[in-house]
């Protein structure tokens, strides 16, 4: 699956609010480049990032052939060493769903770098591409309606409650659900498999 234009509407509506949270927030909010608390540990991405991780790649290929090849370097390492783990299918990279592998998933590669992680510049590689749970780490969020306000634990380190609150983002995750369920695609992967497809 490719990239699609509604795509790029999601993550742009994603961005102005990302952008929105970030001017409210102001000194609360850590995220810098060269920070990589949120790029270490394994994560599932849907079947929107993994298109969009493929589009970000063919773009590289394209445009810097040498970073795209370390990036898949990097991927192929990683999956060497943390794929004989993986609680899904490590041919297709497909994350398995039953609560046997959902369980053993939680405690799979936590501290692993991210393979789109450049360890030299600690910048992502694939930034402009990356998945909709790196666009959301780090300003206050909520997952759930109702579920508390939760924000990467280097950021609003000593704001109160309210001062937190002011400066939730909100992502569209409505148009997101929306989007996925037009795909028809409700399979999960992690990024080193995407990478690599």
């Amino acid at each position: 699956m490719q990239q699609s234009s509604r795509d790029s509407e999601l993550i742009q509506i994603m961005d102005a609010s990302l952008a929105d949270a970030t001017r409210r927030s102001g000194s609360w909010l850590a995220c810098r480049p060269g920070c990589t608390q949120c790029c270490h540990g394994a994560f599932s991405i849907n079947a929107l990032d993994a298109a969009r991780l493929h589009s970000g790649m063919t773009v590289l290929d394209a445009s810097d052939p040498e970073v795209a090849q370390a990036i898949r370097s990097r991927a192929r390492a990683w999956l060497a060493q943390y794929a004989p783990g993986f609680p899904g299918d490590i041919e297709t990279g497909i994350l398995g769903e039953s609560e046997e592998d959902q369980a053993r998933f939680g405690d799979f590669a936590n501290d692993a770098p991210c393979p789109a992680l450049n360890s030299e510049t600690g910048i992502c590689d694939v930034y402009a591409w990356r998945p909709m749970t790196c666009r959301i780490f780090g300003p206050p969020v909520r997952v759930d309606k109702g579920e508390a306000l939760a924000c990467c634990e280097l950021c609003f380190i000593g704001a109160t409650d309210d001062e937190t609150a002011a400066c939730e983002m909100l992502p569209p995750h409505e148009l997101e659900e929306q989007l996925l369920a037009e795909t028809g695609d409700s399979s999960e992967t992690i990024v080193a498999f995407a990478l690599l497809r």
